[in-house]
């Protein structure tokens, strides 16, 4: 047998930003094969119905609501857990603004969300991971949730493109330090995703068309078009894969 499924039976997972999107999306993916659930979002109500959603498919299902800035509850939370497997390091945000007129305000936000928090997680997870004396043996996976925009540039877009490229930086260098252990580090990097935030930016026919015009398959990306690519770096299916990038950009970085 050649072929490798994607079976996460006996795993647990923790995903952040994990109440709507992508977010959403790859929770319930990683349910669907077999994981164990821990969601974090800011949101008790979406969290809620994602937790119901998950438990339809057997996996049992932990919800916390914390803003993963916030570094003394994120400690708190992933301090009481059994074990981690598995994280999706998903929640991230961006505020288009010119260069030139980026509010400080706003740039320390992205930088405290998409890389602060981004790099607490990830570290106090392994540090979870490494409790576990066969970690060696049952490997590890951290998925860090980057974007297309981690290795291109963007109009409108420079301290996302920084957040993001620091991200695909804290990945290689975490995929090396981690690989000993065989926890396996790798980034996930969509386009544009149909998703509630998108759809109000998508509002803008002239926009809409500029971002198709972009994309070489001529569509943009589904929800679960990224939590597959997840749900496979997830699992012993990618066993040979750490330290790389999965572009689900429809050709966006190929022009």
């Amino acid at each position: 047998m050649y072929l490798k499924k994607i079976n996460l039976k006996n795993k647990t997972a923790l995903v952040t930003g994990a109440g709507k999107g992508i977010g959403k999306a790859c929770s319930i993916a990683l349910a669907e094969a077999g994981a164990n659930l821990i969601i974090i979002s800011r949101t008790k109500k979406d969290l809620d119905k994602v937790a119901k959603i998950i438990r339809k498919f057997k996996s049992k299902c932990d919800s916390y609501v914390c803003d993963v800035t916030n570094y003394s509850q994120i400690k708190e939370i992933i301090s009481k857990q059994k074990k981690i497997d598995i994280l999706v390091n998903n929640a991230g945000s961006n505020i288009p603004e010119h260069f030139i007129k980026v509010q400080k305000k706003n740039m320390e936000q992205l930088v405290k969300l998409n890389t602060m928090a981004t790099f607490n997680l990830a570290q106090l997870c392994t540090i979870k991971m490494l409790e576990a004396k066969n970690r060696k043996k049952i490997g590890g996976s951290i998925i860090n949730m980057s974007s297309q925009m981690g290795h291109v540039g963007g109009p409108i877009r420079s301290v996302y493109n920084m957040t993001k490229f620091g991200l695909e930086g804290l990945t290689k260098g975490m995929a090396i330090d981690l690989a000993k252990n065989n926890i396996r580090v790798n980034s996930v990097c969509p386009t544009f995703v149909d998703t509630p935030m998108t759809r109000g930016f998508f509002k803008n026919k002239k926009f809409k068309l500029e971002v198709l015009n972009k994309i070489p398959l001529g569509r943009i990306a589904e929800v679960s078009d990224v939590a597959t690519a997840v749900a496979f770096l997830a699992s012993d299916a990618s066993s040979m894969i750490t330290g790389t990038s999965i572009l689900i950009d429809g050709g966006w970085t190929a022009i």
